[in-house]
C-alpha cells in the first residue's frame, strides 16, 4: 500500500466524505448553481488510445468553492467501451498506407465524431445517468498522426479525428477536443497530456513519486516531493512503445483473431532473444534522443514491429519466443528511460518510492515481474490506490482539461516542456444546449479572483471518495 498523505480533506490528495453526493445529476438538469458562485460541474472525459482497443469514459464531479481553493474530484462512473470493428479496420488501414485520399479523412472525422457520440448515449444508458446531467465532455478523439518532433521541412502538427460539433449536437452536451493541438500552438509537443492529473494526484510531501502508463505508448510522469519543487517540478515524456508492438505481433501470427497478449500469456511461453533486444534499444533514434519527446505509430507502427518479428524469424524464435522478445523491448526501454534521462533532471531513479502503474500493459504480470526486479528500492502499486481507477486516468485526464479549457485556466506544465507558457485555450469548444448557463456560472466563479490576468493554475485536489469505495 503506498504511503500517500493523509485523509484530511485539507491534505494533498486527501479523500473527503464531506458534501451530498449526488451521482453527477444535478436535480434541475443544469449545471450545480451556488449563491456563492462556487464550481459544481460534471464532465464525461472519453479517451480512445493509441492501440485502438476501446473508448475509455470517466464521469467525473469537480467542486471548487473558490479559484484560489483546493479543486475537489470524485469518480462516479468508469467504463470501456468496445470501437467498432467497421471503425477500427479503416483506422488502421489509413495508419498503415498513410496514403488516404481527403475525402476518405473527412469522412472518417464525422464517422468517428457519430461514434464517440453513440459512446456517450451507450455509456449514460448502462449506468442510468440522464444526458442532461452531464455538463460538459472532454474527448481525446482518435489520434491519427503526431508530428511532435517535426524534421526540416515539416510543420508540427497533431491530427485527431472525432468531431467535436457533431458530439455536440447529437447529444446536446458541450464539447471540448483537439488537446493536442492546442498544447503545439503554444510551442509543445503536444503529448504526453498527463501531467496534470498525474501531478495533482501524486503530489506529497516528503516523497518522490513516479507513474508509470503503458498503453499503445508507454510515458511517465515523475512528481518530486513538495520539498523539491513537486507539482511545480514534473518532468514527463513518452518512452517509446507499450503495447503497439505487442498488438502488433498477435495481430500477425493470429491473422487478427486475438489483438493483445491476454495476461502475457503467449510471452510467459517463450525465450526472450537477447541480442535482438539489445540491437533495436542501441539502434533505435526515438528512445536515445534525450525528452522532451513524444510519439506515436508513426514512429512505433505495424511496419517497425514487422522488422522485428522478421529478425526474430531469421533468428529461429518461434511465434512465443517473439512476444517474448518484443515484451522485452517493450519492458526494458522503459527502465532504461529512468536510468538514462531522470539524472539529467537531478533525479536518481533509485530515490523513486513509488512508482504507480496505469495502462493495459500493467495488467500483464510479466512486464510488472520485471519491473519490481529492475526496481527493487521502488514500490510498485496501482494507481487505483489514489481513488482514481487506473485503467481511467486518461479519460479523468480529458475530463478536467476539458473543465481548464471552459474556464480559460492554464494546466501543469512539466519543467522539461520545450516551451514554459501557460496554455489557457487547451481545446476546441462546441457549446451544447446548456452553453449559456455553463458561461454564467464561469463568469461568477471567476469574479472572486482579484490577480490580474487568466484564473490560477490548479496546484491541490482532493479525492472525494476513492473509486474503490463503490467499484462493484
Amino acid at each position: 500500500m503506498p504511503s500517500l498523505p493523509t485523509t484530511s480533506p485539507n491534505q494533498p490528495n486527501g479523500h473527503s466524505t464531506n458534501g451530498a453526493h449526488t451521482n453527477g445529476a444535478h436535480t434541475n438538469g443544469t449545471p450545480g448553481r451556488r449563491a456563492d458562485g462556487s464550481l459544481d460541474l460534471t464532465v464525461l472525459g472519453m479517451n480512445s488510445d493509441t492501440a485502438i482497443e476501446g473508448i475509455d469514459c470517466a464521469l467525473v464531479r469537480y467542486r471548487q468553492a473558490s479559484p484560489t481553493a483546493p479543486l475537489h474530484m470524485e469518480v462516479l462512473k468508469y467504463n470501456e467501451l468496445l470501437v467498432p470493428q467497421r471503425m477500427k479496420k479503416p483506422i488502421l488501414k489509413m495508419l498503415r498506407e498513410t496514403r488516404t485520399i481527403p475525402s476518405a479523412m473527412s469522412q472518417l472525422n464525422i464517422q468517428l465524431g457519430q461514434m464517440f457520440a453513440d459512446a456517450v448515449h451507450e455509456f449514460c444508458a448502462t449506468h442510468h445517468v440522464a444526458t442532461d446531467s452531464i455538463d460538459l465532455i472532454g474527448s481525446h478523439g482518435q489520434t491519427i498522426w503526431l508530428l511532435s518532433m517535426p524534421q526540416a521541412g515539416e510543420t508540427r502538427s497533431a491530427f485527431c479525428l472525432g468531431e467535436g460539433t457533431i458530439m455536440s449536437a447529437q447529444t446536446g452536451i458541450t464539447t471540448v477536443t483537439d488537446f493536442r493541438q492546442a498544447e503545439q500552438s503554444v510551442g509543445r509537443q503536444g503529448a504526453p497530456l498527463v501531467a496534470l492529473i498525474d501531478g495533482l494526484l501524486l503530489r506529497h510531501p516528503t516523497k518522490t513519486h513516479l507513474c508509470q502508463n503503458i498503453g499503445g505508448i508507454a510515458n511517465l510522469c515523475l512528481i518530486p516531493a513538495d520539498a523539491n519543487g513537486g507539482v511545480d517540478a514534473t518532468v514527463d515524456w513518452d518512452c517509446g512503445s507499450g503495447n503497439l508492438f505487442i498488438d502488433a505481433a498477435m495481430r500477425h501470427y493470429t491473422d487478427g483473431a486475438q489483438e493483445y497478449d491476454k495476461d502475457g500469456e503467449w510471452d510467459a511461453q517463450g525465450t526472450v532473444n537477447q541480442p535482438i533486444v539489445y540491437a533495436f534499444l542501441s539502434g533505435n533514434d526515438y528512445i536515445n534522443r534525450p525528452p522532451p519527446e513524444t510519439t506515436g505509430r508513426e514512429v512505433f507502427g505495424d511496419k517497425e514491429c514487422a522488422g522485428i518479428t522478421a529478425a526474430c524469424e531469421a533468428a529461429g524464435c518461434s511465434k512465443y519466443d517473439t512476444l517474448a522478445t518484443i515484451t522485452r523491448i517493450t519492458v526494458k526501454n522503459i527502465v532504461r528511460q529512468y536510468w538514462t534521462f531522470l539524472p539529467r533532471y537531478g533525479i536518481d531513479p533509485d530515490s523513486i518510492e513509488e512508482i504507480f502503474k496505469c495502462g493495459g500493459g500493467t495488467h500483464n504480470p510479466n512486464i510488472m515481474a520485471y519491473l519490481r526486479q529492475a526496481l527493487p528500492n521502488a514500490g510498485i502499486c496501482s494507481l487505483d490506490e489514489t481513488g482514481v481507477l487506473a485503467d481511467a486516468e486518461e479519460a479523468v485526464s480529458f475530463a478536467q482539461q476539458a473543465l481548464e479549457a471552459l474556464l480559460g485556466r492554464a494546466a501543469l506544465v512539466p519543467v522539461n516542456s520545450d516551451s514554459l507558457v501557460p496554455n489557457c485555450i487547451s481545446g476546441k469548444i462546441a457549446p451544447g444546449k446548456k452553453w449559456r448557463e455553463l458561461m454564467r456560472m464561469c463568469v461568477a466563479f471567476g469574479e472572486s479572483w482579484e490577480g490580474g490576468g487568466p484564473l490560477p493554475t490548479v496546484r491541490e485536489m482532493i479525492v472525494e471518495r476513492p473509486y474503490t469505495e463503490w467499484k462493484p
